[in-house]
């Protein structure tokens, strides 16, 4: 019998992060304390762009845009905001940016976790940005992604390819 095998990913819906963010632009133009304020959250480029007139302006739109990405099922641990608000001229600017793919670095510290924890007989290799899992056992497969789950790691991790 072949193995079965499962990929272990860290992919973002871009459609899910577009409608996270137009939502987030249409609550900010309704909520009466950002009125006048010239609060705005866009793209730019790659990134997205939050500005406002004050800095707890611009924390408050990350806050709105982060529960709208949690609304959609997207984790945050996959936006990456870049340090505190900046000012620039008269307004404050925070940049935040959407992270897939799992690093070399991240990806042998899920193999580890598989090898010391995981059940014996179970193989994980690394495949560009996502990792491999396979074994002789569907019950280990499953063992393996209830440990995982049970795992805080820094960056979002998504199972697919389950064959």
């Amino acid at each position: 019998m072949a193995d079965s095998s499962f990929d272990i990913v860290s992919k973002v819906e871009r459609q899910e992060v577009d409608n996270a963010l137009n939502q987030a632009v249409k609550e900010i133009s309704q909520r009466y304390d950002f009125k006048g304020t010239n609060a705005s959250i866009s793209w730019s480029g790659e990134k997205i762009l939050m500005q406002a007139n004050g800095e707890e302006r611009v924390l408050a739109i990350l806050d709105i845009f982060q529960t709208k990405l949690i609304k959609r099922g997207i984790s945050l641990k996959s936006l990456d905001v870049e340090g505190e608000p900046q000012l620039s001229g008269k307004e404050y600017k925070l940049f935040a940016s959407v992270t897939e793919g799992i690093s070399q670095e991240n990806a042998k510290k899920v193999a580890k976790a598989i090898r010391d924890e995981g059940p014996k007989g179970v193989k994980a290799q690394v495949q560009g940005d996502e990792l491999r899992v396979s074994s002789k056992s569907r019950d280990d497969l499953q063992a393996v992604q209830t440990l995982l789950k049970g795992k805080d790691f820094e960056f979002a991790i998504q199972f697919v390819n389950y064959r």
